[in-house]
């Protein structure tokens, strides 16, 4: 094939940046600046910037992020990501997001391969709204928003069809390629149709992404987000530059130590013009706050234990050193065997851990990226670009959703994130086991 997945991946990439670039303009400013924040911290740190991944490989991440309305709409999108290698990892329920709460569900499609997370990582953030939630929708709105939906198409049947071809056939030729970028990249513009504002408004008063979501007639961008090394050199360096940024980076606060999962932050939602449909028929010119500019850093994976004590303490228990994290079983960490040691014949002792490896300086730890995110932090993102506080009743029942029902909406697996870090780990074990001779693999709690 001319155009594997990864190739698609990235040339979708590539496109889809260039559309949102000039449908918001401060985006390119996000990017610009992320690119001096990141030459900087390079500078300033040397070869310790790169640790979590290279110069180039940081300064190309993107992740996006669009929102659907149905099963169906989301069972299309998974087939869209597949033909460019991205597959569903996680659930997140960002219903239960505390005061950030808003009704969707969401997942991430990414790729799941390291190699493949090396040569190109972007990622879509994707949720799906919940109107069957009677917290947010009594059962009159939930039919009137149902009725919407199934009237809306939000792929036309030539890219789903390119895109299942891709998807069993690893790849496209060079036409059917060119033809499947144009589709997908389109089908993520922001429409120019007239919204229809008395609909509109009577979804806000849910909530503001329930109207995104089900208040237009297509889906969009709803942001682009730039990875940075420094995100509070970022957010002071945009700040300077007088843009209005939110009040506060969401996520894990800095701490003297390796950086852990994932922090946010992004510029307002900025006024774009739209047209409104009125109830008297007429067209008129409007606006509506709801893209934004995020913007993202990335820290080391947590184990699930690790994530047990940071929802339950933050980072202030979270060791501060990588081996610390390591040898605890908080943090994924591969290892890579140390090779050109002077050995004198010698070889570690069978039953060695990892504590003892890495203090005689038989291996060296990598901390594995946190390539996922965190339902709360989503949640903020969105609350903070949002007009109106969440407006649910929480007397009412959630409507019940789990990754076993998104699996079922997506009719493919959905991957568990810490199996994919522990595989991850577990591989680079048995590689540097092999390589140190070491007969029985060594005795520690972080062999899955």
């Amino acid at each position: 094939m001319d155009w594997d997945g990864t190739a698609l991946r990235a040339e979708f990439a590539r496109r889809l940046s260039t559309m949102y670039g000039g449908e918001v303009p401060l985006y390119t400013t996000l990017v610009e600046v992320a690119g001096e924040v990141n030459r900087a911290v390079l500078e300033r740190d040397g070869a310790e910037a790169e640790r979590l991944g290279s110069i180039e490989r940081v300064t190309a991440e993107r992740h996006g992020a669009i929102r659907v309305g149905t099963a169906g709409e989301l069972r299309q999108v998974g087939l869209l990501f597949a033909a460019m290698g991205m597959h569903p990892v996680g659930f997140y329920d960002l219903r239960d997001a505390g005061a950030a709460a808003v009704p969707v569900v969401s997942t991430a499609f990414r790729p799941v391969d390291p190699e493949e997370l090396a040569a190109n990582p972007f990622r879509v953030f994707t949720s799906v709204l919940t109107p069957d939630d009677r917290r947010y929708f009594d059962a009159d709105l939930e039919a009137e928003v149902g009725a919407f939906l199934a009237r809306r198409r939000l792929f036309p049947d030539e890219l789903l069809e390119l895109a299942g071809a891709a998807e069993r056939a690893g790849g496209l030729g060079a036409a059917d390629a060119a033809r499947f970028l144009d589709l997908a990249t389109g089908s993520f513009a922001l429409s120019q149709e007239p919204i229809d504002r008395s609909w509109y408004e009577r979804l806000e008063q849910v909530s503001g992404v329930a109207a995104d979501i089900a208040g237009v007639a297509t889906t969009h961008v709803n942001h682009l987000t730039p990875r940075v090394l420094d995100i509070d050199l970022l957010y002071a360096a945009m700040t300077d530059r007088g843009v209005v940024m939110i009040d506060e980076i969401q996520g894990p606060p800095r701490v003297d130590g390796p950086a852990v999962l994932l922090r946010q932050t992004s510029f307002r939602a900025l006024a774009e013009p739209r047209t409104f449909r009125e109830p008297d028929g007429s067209v008129r010119a409007g606006s509506l706050r709801v893209r934004f500019g995020e913007v993202e850093a990335r820290g080391v994976a947590l184990t699930p234990s690790g994530r047990d004590r940071y929802d339950a303490t933050g980072v202030a228990d979270l060791p501060l050193t990588d081996r610390g994290l390591a040898v605890d079983d908080l943090a994924y960490y591969t290892v890579e065997p140390v090779i050109d040691r002077p050995r004198d014949g010698r070889r570690p002792p069978a039953d060695s851990d990892l504590a003892g490896l890495a203090d005689d300086g038989w291996v060296t730890l990598r901390p594995v990226v946190y390539e996922d995110f965190l339902p709360r932090s989503a949640a903020g993102i969105f609350r903070s670009n949002l007009p109106r506080d969440d407006a649910s009743d929480r007397t009412q029942e959630a409507a019940p959703r789990d990754a076993d029902w998104l699996a079922r909406a997506l009719d493919r697996p959905v991957h568990d994130l810490f199996e994919l870090y522990a595989a991850q780990r577990a591989a680079s074990w048995d590689r540097a086991v092999r390589t140190l001779g070491i007969v029985t693999a060594p005795s520690t709690d972080l062999r899955p």
